[in-house]
């Protein structure tokens, strides 16, 4: 501590620049250690009180000073405000004890704190409902299986639509009618094709090539209407048929060609069974003694 001088000489002013000088700080230093602008500590050491602030915060200031340079802050307290004539209570000198501090950078103001907080709170709140609504959605919304169960069945495609169409492979002969009404008769050339008009209530295919066809019904082939080398009438040409297969069609094996009588061997004569040589008549016989 520095010794106070006698409080009937020197003012609590003069009593702070002295313990200041002696510790050897400038002004600047005692403000930036109380973080008191430097004018306001020039104005208590000149006891320019009206330079001052509102006398409780006069005291403040007098109360940091004296303990920045080593002096009593009760003693300083009490005698300034002796000195400006306030009658304030002693419990009255617990007001802030720092005041506008010298660099305003190294502190934020409370505005922009406050504002801060205000704005993250409000943040908060608001990705809370988002998240609370984004769950709400979620237990609404279909699953996926849900979905598939619902949706309706596509439609089966039409079996055996489509244009029925005759490709020989090979030169081979056919006969296709609409009951009594011939549509193609005759042969057709590997590569040949004939389609079956759509308008034909029962067309139906006579061949003896079965196997030298290819049968089209729309965009697919048919099964052969037959086996390799047997003969086949009267095969139903609508498409439903064509594609069941050959089962139903009607199936002719080729006749078996007539073989002709072969003469058997001659029948062999007992002697029981040879002719008797014949007899001369009587006339002649008489003749030829005669």
């Amino acid at each position: 501590m520095v010794d106070d001088e006698p409080t009937g000489i020197a003012s609590v002013g003069e009593r702070l620049r002295i313990a200041r000088e002696a510790k050897g700080m400038s002004l600047e230093d005692v403000a930036a250690a109380t973080r008191i602008p430097t004018r306001h500590l020039s104005s208590l050491e000149a006891s320019e009180w009206n330079k001052l602030p509102a006398a409780t915060y006069s005291v403040g200031f007098a109360k940091n000073y004296a303990v920045a340079v080593g002096l009593d802050r009760t003693e300083i307290a009490d005698q300034l405000r002796a000195e400006m004539g306030t009658d304030l209570p002693a419990h009255y000198s617990t007001v802030t004890e720092s005041f506008e501090p010298v660099d305003s950078n190294r502190s934020m103001p409370k505005g922009i704190v406050i504002g801060a907080i205000v704005a993250l709170v409000l943040l908060a709140l608001a990705l809370s409902w988002m998240n609370r609504r984004q769950l709400t959605s979620d237990d609404e919304a279909p699953t996926a299986t849900e979905n598939i169960a619902e949706a309706p069945a596509p439609p089966l495609a039409a079996v055996g639509q489509g244009p029925v169409v005759i490709t020989a492979n090979e030169a081979v002969w056919i006969d296709v009618r609409d009951g009594a009404t011939i549509l193609k008769q005759g042969e057709l050339a590997a590569g040949q094709s004939f389609e079956v008009p759509a308008s034909a209530a029962r067309p139906t295919l006579t061949t003896g090539k079965a196997e030298a066809l290819r049968i089209s019904v729309g965009t697919g082939d048919a099964p052969s209407v037959g086996p390799p080398g047997v003969r086949v009438a009267n095969v139903s040409l609508l498409g439903p048929d064509l594609l069941r297969g050959p089962v139903a069609a009607p199936v002719i094996a080729p006749s078996a060609a007539p073989v002709a009588a072969r003469p058997g061997p001659a029948p062999r004569r007992t002697p029981s069974s040879a002719a008797a040589p014949p007899v001369p008549e009587p006339a002649a016989a008489m003749s030829n003694a005669q």
